[in-house]
């Protein structure tokens, strides 16, 4: 867990510099993503399992998760083209306690008034990192946290599909899933005349060697992600989540000269606390209830 939370932030820095020295749309990026992913990772998929990792038992809401996590990525993409990779990661970082509330709303998970309200203060950590982004990028401000909103919508589908089709299954057809949704998108914004949805080619090697890399990161990350989550409860690994951050700013400082300001620090402080708090409680209730 601790390695894919490290390495996936390369995968939006990637995004990040195709869109800034490459000058291909975030919307052309995100089509890649997802269609690399399935160049790299189905051939091996269907060599080790065959037709077998296609089988899915429930296809429309595993192709439903892929067309949500397109949706997702898009708009972090569009948000990364325009902020500091930290400052899209701290707000993003607001999707457990969206995950959190809906557990809570639609599948009657027991929330006490304690996470209820870590759940609150952390939106007000989000609030103190967005608010000087908005005066800067006004409404893209907002964008990571919409795509929180539809990250945990597809991680509240993986909850609600539970065990009746295999994680390899649904990597795979989340995958066709994203693949299948961004084409109509892309296509659709590119008629529209969107530049964020501009459809190019790679301009140079190096180019296409990165989308390459960008599809390769997102498939083998995601399968430790799978992995990981087999083998350990989700109180334990949620917490390194929160690499995401270490590395995000590393990686923004490395390539853009992107830092945090010292107002930023404290929003993504307030939200990392929120969020292992949350995470404490979960732990401490489940806790509580295998010793009843």
């Amino acid at each position: 867990m601790a390695s894919a939370m490290i390495v996936l932030p390369a995968m939006d820095a990637i995004a990040k510099y195709m869109a800034t020295f490459e000058s291909m749309s975030p919307g052309q990026v995100t089509f890649y993503r997802f269609f690399f992913q399935l160049v790299c990772t189905l051939p091996l998929l269907l060599y080790i399992f065959r037709w077998k990792a296609l089988s899915a038992k429930r296809p429309w809401m595993n192709l439903l998760r892929g067309a949500l996590h397109g949706a997702a990525s898009l708009l972090f993409f569009v948000a990364v083209k325009y902020m500091p990779l930290a400052d899209v990661f701290a707000i993003y970082f607001v999707e457990p306690f969206m995950l959190t509330a809906m557990s809570a709303m639609f599948l009657g998970d027991k929330v006490g008034w304690r996470r209820w309200t870590a759940i609150v203060v952390g939106f007000g950590g989000a609030m103190i990192v967005i608010q000087p982004s908005y005066e800067i990028f006004g409404l893209k401000a907002l964008l990571p946290v919409f795509c929180a909103f539809l990250y945990s919508l597809y991680l509240f589908l993986n909850r609600a599909i539970g065990d009746a089709d295999s994680p390899l299954t649904m990597q795979t057809m989340a995958g066709i899933g994203g693949t299948l949704f961004m084409s109509v998108a892309l296509a659709g914004g590119a008629a529209a005349g969107i530049p964020d949805f501009e459809i190019s080619l790679p301009s140079s090697v190096l180019g296409l060697v990165l989308l390459l890399l960008l599809g390769t990161i997102s498939g083998y990350a995601h399968m430790l992600i799978v992995r990981a989550f087999r083998l350990a409860p989700l109180s334990l690994l949620a917490p390194f989540q929160y690499f995401e951050i270490i590395s995000a700013t590393v990686l923004g400082y490395a390539l853009f000269n992107d830092f945090p300001t010292l107002s930023k620090w404290i929003g993504i402080a307030i939200i990392v606390a929120s969020g292992l708090f949350i995470i404490w409680r979960e732990r401490a209730q489940s806790k509580s209830v295998n010793s009843v």
